[in-house]
């Protein structure tokens, strides 16, 4: 989930309370944070500086639901136009449950994380077939749903339902650590349970969908990650990182392992008819459900040629020969980095089903490809055949 979503000078049918006037610093380490007054001064900012966003017009679940699901690890910039596509070809829960998989991941691609697209389908699947096409409200039963976290609940059911639930997606994890200076690495289950504690606070009774959507925006738009603008922060009054001066040390930052970076080989192979070998992943693992030019992963000492052949033998290609490689794609996944090589190669002979299906240039656009592969198929169509 992300921030981004409202429109300027919108109190969305509630009137906004008065924003109280900045307290004296106290020593904040011994007094309760006010949170109703922490709340009063959000909502009246929210209610001039909340950016609109096509999700923030409706109140239907499922498309709270979807841009929620897309936000995550997303950014709302890159969001908007999947989102309207998206819903343009699964306008309703019912259709997206029984949308074939290959049209699925194609509206999907492009937004990474294809994990997300597949569990949209089977939460989609689990509310039409248990739930009568409809979301249930209680954020714990949404909790229940494939791909649907704690956060991501609470999001569902205070802005679509208007319940009262805290949330605590990335930039609203920012503004409670820097308002509560809460130290600890954010990751551990301590230090995320005390932002919890200062999210539930904030939410004030009655207010629940305009408070997430405020903290949301608070985080977009003044409480950055690097620079936050405190001059403006309708919160820097009780902000206990900014009244101690250091509000870019939290949330606390945790040195992260450099990840490693994994060499791979895709082999483009065309037939007489200029057509190309393309295969499907297998669903559940790593990309599962997208097409990818045939290959994988070089072994430990093995050159880019060898990992090729020994692909073409495990494939029953035992005459593929590696002819030219014609280019080297870098993409960055969660864990590690990716080299992949692209190589033209000719097989003689015959080439079993088991290998992959053969697509002219022009229906290659029609299959989901991963980030990497779809450079190679741009490669591919800018030489004439």
């Amino acid at each position: 989930m992300a921030a981004g979503r409202g429109g300027p000078g919108r109190d969305f049918g509630f009137p906004c309370p008065p924003v109280p006037p900045v307290p004296s610093p106290l020593n904040h380490t011994s007094h309760a944070l006010p949170f109703n007054a922490v709340a009063s001064a959000l909502l009246g900012w929210f209610s001039e500086s909340a950016r609109p966003m096509p999700w923030r017009e409706t109140t239907d679940p499922y498309r709270i639901w979807l841009s929620e699901i897309m936000l995550q690890q997303t950014q709302v910039a890159t969001v908007a136009p999947y989102y309207r596509r998206f819903l343009e070809a699964f306008p309703d829960v019912e259709r997206l449950a029984l949308a074939p998989e290959d049209l699925l991941m194609k509206q999907w691609e492009g937004l990474g994380y294809y994990a997300r697209a597949r569990n949209l389908q089977k939460c989609a699947a689990i509310v039409v077939r248990e739930h009568g096409g409809r979301f249930p409200a209680d954020p714990e039963c949404l909790e229940a749903l494939p791909g649907i976290g704690r956060s991501t609940a609470g999001a569902i059911a205070s802005i679509a339902f208007g319940k009262d639930a805290a949330i605590l997606d990335g930039n609203v994890k920012r503004v409670v650590a820097r308002l509560g200076a809460i130290t600890g690495d954010p990751s551990r289950s301590a230090v995320k349970e005390r932002m919890w504690e200062v999210s539930r606070q904030i939410t004030v009774p009655g207010r629940g969908r305009e408070i997430a959507l405020a903290m949301m925006d608070l985080g977009a738009l003044v409480c950055t990650p690097r620079r936050p603008d405190c001059r403006v922060c309708p919160l820097s009054g009780w902000c206990r990182a900014f009244l101690a001066g250091t509000p870019e040390a939290f949330p606390e930052k945790v040195e992260r392992k450099s990840r490693p970076v994994r060499e791979a080989v895709a082999a483009v192979i065309e037939d007489g008819d200029g057509r190309v070998l393309i295969r499907k992943r297998p669903a559940g693992g790593l990309l599962g459900g997208l097409w990818e030019f045939p290959g994988g992963f070089l072994e430990p000492g093995e050159s880019q040629e060898s990992a090729l052949v020994r692909w073409g033998r495990e494939a029953g290609l035992s005459s593929l020969t590696p002819s030219e490689m014609f280019a080297t794609i870098r993409h960055a996944f969660t864990h590690f980095g990716l080299r992949l090589h692209g190589w033209r190669c000719r097989v003689d002979g015959d080439i079993p089903e088991s290998a992959g299906i053969w697509v002219t240039r022009n229906d290659l656009s029609n299959h989901a490809f991963p980030r990497a592969h779809q450079i190679l198929v741009k490669k591919i169509k800018e030489v004439r055949p």
